[in-house]
Order: structure tokens, then sequence, then C-alpha cells
């Protein structure tokens, strides 16, 4: 199966069914109230919690990160909120803790920034681990001094120590995975996803979505999975015909037809992103030629635009123009 565990972009088809699933709200929720230690849960009062997306992310790497957040205040009444941090992987990073002492880091920075006038205190940020890689995780590193040498316990009070909620899928049965019916698809999914028991466990992940189809949702929820599965799973391991008989019988004869519905369309996007893809390399190639001092500044403007029409206009205009003015008119 197709896997780039070093690439954590949202094209990362692992990372992109995280963010899609845990951006609703519902299932957010759900997921803290089934996996977060009773300890934790009775401090939080879960009808206040609130997606704060991205915002404790710079903008320029917003699009690389798949990592969620949520804020919710205390039962009790008691000032201020906690922030609880997602987090996902699909294999083992030993460093993971820098990775989130860096998250730590901005989420409280932008903390003091949005309460300069009125600050009390820095908020308290629980990170909640969810890991389906092919080695278990090990359970004795969740806290950060697992990465130091040395005397740790006698310099203890110079070393910021922190830990984090590990859920490894491995580790459970799935009677286990609980939740709303889309966190059993996605756990579930990525649970197996390694495994070649796969197709024989499809049936009974796509068994949940009865339930899930008759909502107005369900058409989008079915096709957030057929775009996970078609990208990590080749055709040799698990076809679209397959696919398609497995919804028929779990489902419907309806979801079925949908299956091959959605393929085609995912076909068709599969070829758009070629012809664009090409579009802006042979742009590329023309602003080299004819704009050498600008060719920065001017593939900036063209890697933003999806519109095959356009790409076409600049790059017949490149083969005529001297001047760049009028590829900047396209462009803007």
């Amino acid at each position: 199966m197709a896997d780039n565990e070093n690439n954590r972009g949202v094209k990362n088809p692992h990372d992109k069914l995280f963010r899609e699933n845990y951006s609703d709200l519902d299932n957010a929720r759900s997921l803290i109230s089934n996996y977060m230690p009773e300890r934790v849960l009775k401090l939080m009062d879960l009808s206040t919690l609130e997606i704060c997306k991205d915002s404790f992310i710079e903008k320029d790497l917003s699009d690389y990160y798949s990592d969620m957040l949520y804020q919710v205040t205390f039962r009790d009444g008691s000032a201020g909120s906690v922030y609880v941090l997602f987090e996902h992987k699909s294999y083992y990073d030993k460093y993971v803790h820098l990775q989130l002492l860096e998250y730590l880091i901005k989420i409280w920075r932008l903390h003091i920034k949005q309460h300069k006038k009125k600050l009390a205190g820095l908020p308290i940020v629980i990170p909640l681990l969810i890991c389906h890689g092919r080695r278990e995780w090990p359970e004795d590193t969740v806290r950060l001094t697992s990465l130091l040498t040395g005397p740790v316990g006698e310099l203890a009070g110079y070393i910021p120590d922190f830990g984090f909620e590990l859920y490894d899928l491995s580790r459970f049965s799935d009677d286990q995975i609980r939740g709303t019916l889309m966190n059993q698809v996605v756990m579930l999914l990525f649970k197996y996803i390694f495994n070649p028991a796969l197709q024989h466990k499809l049936p009974e992940i796509f068994s949940l979505f009865k339930t899930l189809m008759e909502k107005e949702t369900g058409l989008q929820w079915l096709e957030t999975v057929l775009r996970y599965l078609t990208s990590v799973v080749s055709e040799d391991e698990l076809s679209l015909k397959q696919i398609k008989d497995i919804a028929e019988q779990a489902i419907s004869k309806e979801a079925g037809e949908h299956i091959m519905t959605l393929a085609e369309k995912l076909r068709n996007e599969g070829r758009q992103e070629g012809e664009i893809k090409g579009l802006k390399g042979g742009i590329e190639i023309g602003i080299a030629l004819k704009f050498p001092k600008d060719i920065d500044m001017m593939m900036a403007l063209v890697d933003k635009v999806e519109d095959l029409d356009t790409l076409n206009k600049i790059k017949e205009a490149l083969k005529t123009t001297q001047d760049r003015a009028e590829i900047l008119a396209l462009l803007n």
C-alpha cells in the first residue's frame, strides 16, 4: 500500500481523512468524550467545545499541517479554558514531542497576543495523539523526558517536561472503537489500512454507512472514504469493482452506483490535475525564456491559478507577447 510516511502535508491521504473527519464538531467531541481519561473529562464542559482550526499556525505553513485545536471551558465554572490538540501519525515518530512542543509554544504566543490587556495566565494544552502505524507506539515514550539522557531526576527543574495522551489503534479491539458513526469508520479504516485483512473488514466498515446514508451528509462522507481508499490502496490490492460490490452488499445497490459515479468524478479530477500541472510546466518555461528576472514573482501567481481556460490563455500569450504586463493582467 502506498504510504508516504514522511510526507505530512494535507496531500497525505491519512492526514486529509483525519482533518476532514475532525473538522466536524460532533466527531471531535465524540473523540474526546470516548478516549480522553475520565480524570480529565470530569473537568471539562464538552457542550462548550469550539474548533480553533489552525489559528495558531503561521499562514504560510497552514496548508501543511493536519493538526486540530479545540477550546473547552471548565465544568466548575473556573476562569479560563483548556485546549485539546489533536495530532495524527500513520507511523512511529520518536521525536513527536519536539513537534508538539513547537505547537504548544505557538498556541501560548497566540494566546498572549489575543489577551494582552486581560492576560491572567497561559491555558493548559492537552495533546491527544492518534496513531495507526505498522508498529506499536512504545507506551514508555509519551513524556518528553524519554528523549533525554543524563541525570534527568536531579536536573528536572531545568526540563520543560510534558506528555501526551496516546491512542494507538493497534492496541484496541474493534469493540473498543466507539463514538459517532464516522469516528468508527475512520478509526477502523486507520486500524486496518496497512493490514491485508482490510478487504474482509470493509463490509463491516461500510455497514456503518447504512445509517449515515439516511442523512444529508451521507454521500459526502462516502466520497471522503472513497477518496481515502483510492489514494492509499492500489487497484491490485482492492479494485473499484470490489469496493462497489462491497458497498452494494453492505449498504445498498444505490450506494454501489454512487461509488462508480464518484470513481468517475475522481478520474476526471485526476485528468484535470494532470492537465493543469502540464500547462504550468509549459508556462514556467515560457516565463523563464522571456522574463527570467521575474520568474519567481510570476510563477508564484501562476501557482494560484487552477482554471484551465486561464492557463491556456497565458500559455498562448507567452508565444507572442514581449510585454510582461499582458501576462500579469491575465494572472490578475
